[in-house]
């Protein structure tokens, strides 16, 4: 059996990780890790502290794999990522992330660099919620669900959940904070995650269903 450690930005990611991301692999023969940030225990931190950990992951457990699930949303130069300047001048935020990522693994010790797989959720993690809409309404008491309007709009606007944007008003976690009363972001994340469905998420979002495809190829 495979073994792949998913370091999580928050507790969100985690319990994605846990709850829903663990099963599916573990059909698969792949053993599914996800701990927390260990500086912050959820929380971001600057590159040379997240090096930090990955590498101790990668030298305590030789056979396994290691790999990130952190946003790009609120990712900032002050936590000093790879040419993080030099990204900015990409214009497709998806080739961004390409940029960036590639980055991230140049920056890791080569002898283990054939067990690191960098990956940053364009834009963040809630984006991916906003994969079908008719789940809101079978999920979310009527009472809860005050943001009608803006989660339509937000389904005409966006065909990707992952171009969802990285403003502080349009964000998809301000977004979900506006649309649903008393929106817990651990307890609703991956309570609509779950009734949404892996495959469905996958079908929609390009770069996390690539990312699970690295992973299953491993």
């Amino acid at each position: 059996m495979k073994r792949v450690i998913i370091i999580c930005e928050g507790e969100t990611e985690k319990e994605f990780c846990t709850k829903i991301i663990s099963p599916f692999f573990a059909s698969k023969n792949i053993h599914i890790q996800s701990p927390l940030i260990k500086k912050t225990m959820g929380g971001m931190v600057k590159w040379s502290e997240l090096k930090k950990q990955i590498t101790l992951h990668l030298k305590n457990d030789k056979t396994a794999f290691v790999t990130t699930l952190i946003d790009y949303y609120g990712l900032y130069s002050k936590y000093q990522f790879p040419s993080w300047d030099e990204s900015l001048n990409v214009v497709d935020k998806n080739f961004r992330m390409d940029f960036l990522e590639t980055k991230m693994l140049e920056d890791i010790d080569e002898q283990f660099r054939y067990r690191y797989l960098p990956y940053i959720q364009l834009h963040e993690f809630e984006g991916l919620l906003f994969t079908e809409i008719y789940v809101f309404f079978e999920q979310i008491p009527t009472h809860e669900l005050v943001g009608i309007e803006e989660l339509k709009q937000t389904f005409i606007d966006f065909s990707n959940p992952e171009m969802i944007n990285d403003k502080k008003e349009t964000s998809p976690s301000n977004r979900l904070q506006r649309i649903i009363k008393g929106y817990n972001k651990v307890v609703y994340g991956n309570y609509l995650a779950d009734a949404i469905g892996l495959e469905k998420i996958r079908n929609k979002s390009y770069r996390f269903n690539n990312w699970l495809n690295k992973i299953e190829n491993l």
